[in-house]
C-alpha cells in the first residue's frame, strides 16, 4: 500500500513540474561550469543557490536516500512558520493569494514595495525578521493592502491586517528581561496569559530518573493553559500538534530507512520515527545516541526539533532540516582536528576541574547540503553540532559537520571592496586576502569540534537553560568562539600539518573577528536598536571585552584616520592570553551556572551599540550596495520513473527565481492548518 501511495506521490510531483502551466519554466537544468550563484536582491537580502557536487557519482540507492530524507525536511517546513508565529499561515496564503492572482498596475511603486514584503516574509518564514527578530513593517499603506485584498478576493481577518500594520507583537524573541521574557515575544511556544515564572515552575517540577542525564522538558510542546487555568502542553508528534505534518514526515524517514546505508542508520531513522510517533523525550535521547553513533555512510542529516534560539527561555526545539552528502578530500583533511581533540582540552586555559578527562566521540566532516528546510532555510548556518544535550556529549560525543558548498557559495558571490575599506592597513588586507578564508574554516571546525565538545559542568549544577536562562545561548557560542580564537593563534595547527604559516593564519583570523566584532556586523543593526542575536552578541561581548581589558598595553587600539575608525591589533600574543582569559571565565559561569556573572558580561558587552560607530559604519557600508544578510534557494530533487513506477534516476534542478520557489514549495508541502 505505501509503496502505491508512494508512486502516487512520485507520480504527481513529476507532473506539477512538467506539466503545470504554473511551473512549467520554473525547473530546468542548469550547466555547472556557468553557474549563476546570485538569484535574488531585495531590502537587505541577497539570495544564492548552492551547487552539490558529486552528485553524478552517487549511487542510485544513495540517491533515493538523499531525496527521501529530502522529502522528510520540506514536510515540516510550514512548522517553522507556525512555531515563529500563530498567524503566519494564514498571512502567507493571503500574501501568496494577491501574488497570484493581482491584475492591477505592477509598475507602481506600491506593488514593487509590496512583493519585497513578500519576498522578506519569505525568507524570515514568518513577519519577523530572521535575524533581528523584529517584525518587518511594510512600506506600503494599510489602505492599499486592503486594496489589494479586495481585488483578489482574498480573505484574512481585519485584526491580523490591523497587525501588520501596528506595534502588536513587534519582537518574535525578546530579551529584556524587563519585558517578560513570554509576553514580549510573539514567538508561538506558550499560550497567552503565561508568565515566565510559571514557566520555570512546571519545568523545574518536572523529575529526572537519571540526574546526570537530564530530559530535555519542553523540547518539542507547546505549553498551554487548559480550561482549568493548568499548564499543560501540546505535544509535536504524529496524533498531536503539527499532526499533519508530521505524518508526512514519518512517510518519507520509512521510505529512507528501506535505502539506509548500513544498519545503524537504519536503526537510527527507526527510533527518529517512533520519536515522531510517540513524542517521547526519552527516544529522542536514545535517538540522539544512536544517530552519533552512525558515523559510516556517504549521507547524514539533520531533522528534529532542535535548536531553542527562538525560545527566550531555552526550552523549545525550532524546526530543522539539513540533508548532508559527504565532501571525502576536505573531511580527511579536518579529521585531524578531531583526532586531537583531546590535546586541545588538556592543553586549553580552562580550570583543572572543568576540563573534560575523556574528550569522546567527536566526529568532524565537510559535507556538500543538498536540502535545507524549518529554520535551516532560506538562511543558513554554515556549520552545526548536535546533539545540544550537554551529558550526550559528555558520554557520546557530538558530531560536527561544515557545509562546505555553502560556504563556497558564499566565497563565489563575494568580493573584497568591503574589507579594503574597513582594514586598517594593506597588510591586514593581504592577511584576510591570502589567509583568511583558511582562518574562517579552521576557526568553523575548531569553534564545532573542540569548542562545543569542550569543559564541563560541574556536578549538581543544572542545564544552561535552567541555570543561565537567556544568556545560554549566546554564551555557549561565545564559549566555543573563545576555544577557536585561542587555538588559531598556535603553532600546534602548523605541527598537525593543517597550516603552512600559523602566526599568520592566526594574525588573519583575529584581525577579520575584531574588524567583524566590533564594526562590520553592525551594518545588521537599524539605528537605535540594540543587538539581539546571540550569534552576533557574541561577536562583540567577545571582541568588546579584549578590547577592554588590553586597553592599558594597548593590544586593540581603537584609531582615527582620514575620519574613519578602524581597530588595529598591536600584540597578537597578548590578545591570544586575553581569548584564553575569557575562555577560562566564560567556562566557570557555564560549569558553576552563574547567571548574575553572564548577566553582567552579556549586558556590559554585548547588547548595546555605540550610536556615533554604528552611524560612521552604516555610512561606509552604503556605497557597496551589498545585502548584509544571504540565504539560499535549494535545488530541487526531481524523480525519474519508468512506466512501472520505479524511480531511475534523479535529477539535481533548479527554480528560476525565489518566488517560483517559494510558491512552488507552497503548493506541495502545505500540509498543516491554518491554525494549529
Amino acid at each position: 500500500m505505501k509503496l502505491n501511495v508512494l508512486t502516487a506521490i512520485i507520480a504527481s510531483s513529476v507532473m506539477l513540474v512538467s506539466c503545470d502551466t504554473k511551473f512549467s519554466n520554473t525547473i530546468g537544468k542548469t550547466d555547472p561550469e556557468n553557474f549563476e550563484y546570485k538569484v535574488d536582491r531585495f531590502a537587505d537580502i541577497e539570495v544564492l543557490k548552492y551547487q552539490i557536487p558529486g552528485w553524478e557519482k552517487l549511487s542510485l540507492k544513495e540517491k533515493k536516500l538523499v531525496y527521501y530524507l529530502a522529502q522528510a525536511g520540506m514536510s515540516g517546513r510550514d512548522i517553522i512558520w507556525d512555531q515563529n508565529y500563530k498567524y503566519n499561515l494564514k498571512i502567507r496564503k493571503a500574501l501568496e493569494s494577491i501574488y497570484k492572482n493581482y491584475k492591477g498596475d505592477k509598475s507602481a511603486q506600491s506593488w514593487k514595495n509590496y512583493e519585497i514584503y513578500l519576498k522578506r516574509v519569505w525568507f524570515s518564514n514568518g513577519i519577523h525578521h530572521h535575524y533581528s527578530n523584529d517584525k518587518i513593517m511594510p512600506e506600503f499603506s494599510q489602505n492599499y493592502f486592503q486594496q489589494l485584498l479586495n481585488d483578489t478576493s482574498t480573505e484574512l481577518e481585519p485584526f491580523i491586517v490591523d497587525i501588520l500594520f501596528n506595534e502588536e507583537d513587534n519582537k518574535k524573541v525578546n530579551l529584556d528581561e524587563s519585558k517578560g521574557f513570554i509576553s514580549g515575544s510573539a514567538i508561538n511556544f506558550y499560550g497567552k496569559g503565561i508568565t515566565d515564572k510559571e514557566v520555570e515552575k512546571y519545568y523545574s517540577g518536572k523529575t529526572n530518573q537519571d540526574s546526570d542525564r537530564p530530559v530535555s522538558w519542553g523540547l518539542n510542546s507547546k505549553l498551554i493553559k487548559n480550561e482549568q487555568g493548568n499548564l499543560e502542553e501540546k505535544i509535536w508528534k504524529s496524533g498531536g500538534m503539527y499532526g499533519a505534518a508530521i505524518d508526512q514526515i514519518i512517510f518519507w524517514l520509512e521510505k529512507a530507512v528501506s535505502v539506509a546505508e548500513n544498519k545503524p542508520q537504519a536503526e537510527a531513522l527507526k527510533l527518529l520515527i517512533s520519536y515522531y510517533k510517540t513524542g517521547s523525550l526519552k527516544t529522542w535521547d536514545e535517538y540522539n545516541i544512536a544517530w552519533l553513533k552512525a558515523t559510516e555512510g556517504n549521507i547524514d542529516y539533520i531533522n528534529g526539533f532542535i535548536e531553542v534560539y527562538n525560545d527566550p527561555l531555552g526550552h523549545k526545539g525550532s524546526y530543522e532540516s539539513i540533508v548532508q552528502i559527504k565532501d571525502f578530500d576536505m573531511s580527511a583533511k579536518m579529521e585531524v582536528i578531531s583526532k586531537n581533540a583531546q590535546w586541545f582540552e588538556d592543553n586549553s586555559p580552562l580550570m583543572p576541574e572543568h576540563k573534560k578527562k575523556n574528550v569522546v566521540g567527536i566526529s568532524y566532516k565537510t559535507v556538500i547540503a543538498a536540502s535545507e528546510s524549518g529554520d535551516s532555510s532560506p538562511s543558513t548556518p554554515i556549520g552545526v553540532n548536535l546533539p545540544n544535550a550537554d551529558w550526550i556529549r559528555a558520554e557520546y560525543g557530538s558530531k560536527s559537520v561544515s557545509l562546505g558548498n555553502i560556504i563556497d557559495a558564499y566565497g563565489q558571490a563575494g568580493g573584497t571592496e568591503k574589507l579594503k575599506e574597513f582594514a586598517y592597513d594593506s597588510q591586514e588586507v593581504e592577511l584576510s586576502e591570502k589567509y583568511g578564508e583558511l582562518a574562517d574554516k579552521l576557526h568553523t571546525a575548531l569553534h564545532e569540534v573542540v569548542g562545543h565538545a569542550s569543559g564541563q559542568i560541574n556536578k549538581g549544577v543544572g542545564t544552561p537553560k535552567e541555570t543561565l536562562k537567556s544568556y545560554a545561548s549566546t554564551l555557549e557560542e561565545g564559549r566555543a568562539d573563545l576555544v577557536g580564537l585561542y587555538y588559531l593563534y598556535s603553532p600546534k595547527l602548523q605541527e598537525l600539518g593543517l597550516v603552512e604559516d600559523w602566526k599568520k593564519v592566526g594574525m588573519a583570523a583575529y584581525n577579520d573577528y575584531i574588524r567583524n566584532g566590533l564594526m562590520t556586523q553592525l551594518v545588521r543593526i537599524e539605528p537605535g536598536r540594540d543587538i539581539e542575536e546571540a550569534h552576533m552578541r557574541n561577536r562583540q561581548w567577545v571582541s568588546a571585552w579584549v578590547c577592554e581589558k588590553g586597553q592599558k598595553d594597548k593590544v586593540i587600539e581603537k584609531i582615527e584616520k582620514n575620519g574613519k575608525t578602524y581597530f588595529k591589533i598591536n600584540n597578537y600574543e597578548k590578545l591570544h592570553n586575553l581569548f584564553g582569559e575569557l575562555l577560562k571565565e566564560t567556562q566557570r559561569i557555564k560549569s558553576e551556572g552563574d547567571y548574575q556573572a553572564a548577566k553582567d558580561l552579556v549586558e556590559t558587552y554585548g547588547v548595546k551599540v555605540d550610536p556615533k560607530l554604528h552611524k560612521e559604519v552604516l555610512e561606509r557600508n552604503s556605497k557597496f550596495n551589498l545585502a548584509p544578510y544571504k540565504g539560499f534557494l535549494n535545488p530541487v530533487l526531481v524523480p525519474k520513473v519508468n512506466s512501472k513506477g520505479d524511480i531511475t534516476d534523479i535529477e539535481v534542478t533548479y527554480p528560476k527565481s525565489f518566488a517560483e520557489e517559494m510558491l512552488y514549495y507552497s503548493e506541495k508541502y502545505s500540509f498543516l492548518p491554518l491554525e494549529n
